[in-house]
């Protein structure tokens, strides 16, 4: 580096010889040597502000193209930052009286982060020895994973394992809050109900969905906020359900059946007051669908709202109420009942012979077919497809249940003149014993048609009038008679007159056509008290078989009836019903006749 003098001596020389002070030259030097330094020390922040602004906007220009590409693609990992938005909220379902069905439980999900994991084969040790069902190595194994960084383990813990996680003391495992669906009553009223599962799920929280059932019929009203704190009632009566469940269950397995169901109903609000269907399940842990067998094995399988059969003689009192309605015959009328019925290759026949002719009333109080099929014979088959159409038969019947709407009846292919003489008598047309409890309901309260509901009611609000109060008077005497004098005769009861009407079909077989040998679908519908009818009771039982006598017996009056009379004999007092003699029963019957 070249200095240059700041008193240079030619310069000095010269001014001391013209008497200017050298001093000031000194100065002068010195002020351009700071201007000097100074531009360079601007050239050099200029440079850098600029370098700084170029960093700024690179990294602005790359975070933005990120932020856009994650916008656009489907997340593959649970995201933290928007757990916040799922709503976990769903209202409580209650019965009649305000107890609780199904409610939220808070509760803990359990994940892991393996990158603050510090022994994994450890903590995959630990957790294989909490949660049985995990494999050890195979945990193991995706915690080492290195292109693994979350995992999520269990999505619902009890408070017994979340302590038990706790423990374990790994910093890898961690927990989330979260909502889960309770049914504190387990079993009880599964069907109705059905169950609710996670939807979306984040790590804070967790969509609650209803997956069947009243949960997924109602899935709106449930999760709506505005509504989300007043919880939902339905018309069922826990302690009805209770009842009929218990008797039911313990018919079921005396008799060896395979499946029983049982709906209890209001005559004259079609509120289903109880609604079983066996075998059942338990919704907070509801088993996967079946993918082989028959539907009807699998506990999710709704007997009274999906399965659709041929019930057999309890469809009789519909064939006799058209009769009556439209004046064909009267209760007093002699129908002949010689057998067998021939129509072409066809043979009707009788479970007994009951002799040549019967009066209509001997007619349901017998149970004859052959005197069915000719109370129909007249009518035809326009007027009876009409009539069975009035009462809901051959449409779908409406219920607040995600599978009722896809539960179909069967009808005959081609509706002939054999068809109406089998289906008055319970063959060829296919119904369900839901729809069967809202037949017989308008059947005995004064015609009028009744539409059946899970909800609660305040206030009634009457169908159209299907048959007069006349015919449903006279439904109501003929039935009571049956049990007095007839097929259903151990559905007597003290205290609670009953009436109603017993069927045993043949069950169809699936496989090679016709129906199959000793399987009877046995079916009891009853109405009580009979004298002024409030709740109709279906009680359908599948394939049962009463070994207590020297032969077996399977045909309604041994198997159905008692266990629907029991069924009655436990639900009568718990309805508020007072129990009332015989005989002013029957002359009631008599007055309304």
């Amino acid at each position: 580096m070249i200095r240059t003098p700041l008193r240079p001596l030619a310069r000095i020389l010269a001014a001391r010889a013209t008497g200017e002070n050298p001093d000031h030259i000194e100065q002068e030097n010195r002020r351009l040597r700071q201007e000097a330094a100074r531009d360079r020390a601007r050239n050099r922040a200029e440079g850098r502000l600029v370098v700084l602004a170029l960093v700024f906007m690179s990294a602005f220009v790359i975070l933005g193209a990120r932020m856009g590409l994650l916008a656009a693609t489907t997340p593959v990992e649970l995201a933290r930052g928007v757990s916040e938005n799922i709503s976990s909220a769903r209202a409580d379902i209650v019965d009649r009286h305000g107890r609780v069905l199904a409610t939220n439980l808070a509760t803990h999900a359990l994940y892991a982060e393996t990158r603050r994991m510090v022994d994994p084969a450890r903590a995959a040790r630990e957790l294989a020895r909490i949660f049985p069902d995990i494999d050890g190595e195979r945990m193991e194994a995706r915690f080492t994973d290195p292109n693994r960084r979350f995992i999520w383990i269990r999505t619902s813990l009890s408070p017994e394992q979340v302590q038990a996680v706790h423990d374990i003391g790994e910093p890898g495992l961690l927990f989330g809050s979260r909502e889960m669906r309770l049914y504190p009553n387990g079993r009880m009223a599964a069907h109705v109900l059905g169950g609710a599962s996670f939807g979306q799920q984040g790590v804070r929280a967790a969509e609650v969905i209803g997956t069947a059932g009243a949960e997924l019929f109602f899935e709106d009203r449930l999760r709506d906020p505005a509504q989300v704190d007043t919880p939902l009632k339905l018309s069922l009566d826990l302690t009805v359900q209770a009842a009929v469940t218990e008797v039911l269950e313990g018919g079921k397995q005396m008799l060896n059946a395979r499946g029983a169901t049982a709906v209890l109903m209001d005559v004259f609000t079609g509120e289903v007051i109880s609604l079983v269907s066996l075998p059942d399940f338990d919704p907070n842990n509801r088993p996967l669908p079946p993918t082989e067998g028959e539907p009807a094995d699998s506990p999710l399988f709704n007997r009274a709202v999906q399965g659709y059969y041929e019930l057999g003689s309890v469809m009789k009192a519909f064939a006799v109420a058209q009769g009556l309605d439209e004046g064909t015959v009267t209760p007093e009328s002699i129908i002949d009942t010689r057998g067998p019925l021939t129509f072409g290759r066809f043979r009707i026949r009788d479970f007994r012979n009951y002799g040549p002719q019967l009066s209509v009333k001997d007619v349901m109080v017998k149970s004859s077919n052959i005197g069915t099929a000719r109370i129909m014979q007249p009518i035809g088959a326009e007027r009876q497809q009409e009539f069975l159409r009035k009462f809901g038969f051959l449409d779908t019947m409406p219920l607040e249940l995600a599978e009722a709407a896809r539960a179909r009846p069967l009808l005959p292919a081609r509706w002939s003149d054999l068809s109406v003489m089998t289906i008055s008598y319970g063959h060829g047309l296919s119904t369900s014993p839901l729809a069967l409890a809202a037949g017989y309901a308008t059947l005995v309260n004064g015609g009028y048609r009744v539409t059946p509901t899970l909800l609660k009611t305040e206030t009634l609000q009457p169908g159209p009038q299907v048959i007069s109060a006349r015919t449903s008077a006279q439904k109501r005497l003929m039935l009571h008679q049956v049990v007095q004098e007839g097929t259903a005769s151990f559905a007597r009861i003290p205290g609670y007159p009953v009436g109603g009407k017993t069927g045993s079909a043949d069950k169809p077989n699936p496989r090679g056509g016709g129906y199959k040998k000793d399987a009877v679908l046995a079916t009891f519908a009853s109405v009580f008290p009979a004298h002024e009818p409030r709740y109709v009771l279906i009680v359908t039982l599948d394939e049962p078989v009463d070994t207590t006598g020297p032969e077996p017996r399977r045909t309604a009056g041994w198997t159905a009836v008692p266990v629907s009379a029991e069924i009655t004999r436990r639900v009568g007092p718990l309805l508020g019903l007072r129990p009332v003699s015989l005989d002013k029963a029957n002359e009631r019957l008599a007055q309304g006749h």
